[in-house]
């Protein structure tokens, strides 16, 4: 049997903000998800107008996420024990990742998939190490970011393919703007 103790305390629940959703406060509350969901979107983008999967920003971003985790499950961690525990098991975690990442980007693996799927799967890998590094910190937050990581990649698939249909969309919007756009009277002297 497993001790009630062996498993983490979920991440406290927040208090209610009388400010609006996007306030300069929750802004701030939320910068290192927002800042890590750009940082992936970039990565994917990175690749793909390059041509080739940049292996050391994969690295780094998911031992910043990593680090993210550590620094917010901190505070749930009591005791030394209980933050060696986190620290080990965040690491280990994280390195199972990273390893992944680099069977992908492994030559043999590279020439069976483009450099701009490449790029997908590993930000894939990386949304789906977060979403999980997110259920074992119980951390609905970090889960919200994984699963945000990993619903980017069809939205970006479904924007480069649609990327034509929306520009035309867009300036028939504006024609329409224009042409049914409340034009004042003019005032005769």
């Amino acid at each position: 049997m497993t001790d009630p103790t062996d498993f983490p305390e979920p991440e406290p629940e927040l208090e209610p903000h009388r400010d609006g959703f996007f306030s300069m406060g929750a802004v701030l509350r939320n910068l290192p998800y927002l800042a890590v969901l750009a940082l992936a979107i970039f990565g994917v983008a990175y690749s793909n107008f390059s041509g080739h999967p940049i292996n050391g920003y994969w690295e780094f971003l998911a031992i910043a996420i990593g680090l993210l985790c550590i620094f917010l499950g901190w505070a749930n961690a009591p005791d030394p024990e209980t933050r060696f525990r986190l620290i080990w098991t965040q690491v280990a975690h994280w390195a199972a990742i990273i390893v992944a990442m680099n069977l992908v980007l492994l030559q043999g693996f590279q020439q069976l998939m483009p450099v701009q799927a490449a790029g997908l799967v590993l930000m894939l890998l990386l949304g789906l190490g977060t979403f999980l590094a997110g259920i074992s910190m119980l951390s609905l937050r970090i889960c919200f970011l994984g699963l945000a990581m990993a619903l980017s990649i069809p939205a970006m698939t479904w924007l480069k393919q649609a990327s034509l249909l929306l520009l035309l969309a867009g300036v028939a919007i504006a024609g329409l703007a224009v042409a049914f756009w409340p034009r004042g009277k003019k005032v005769s002297a």
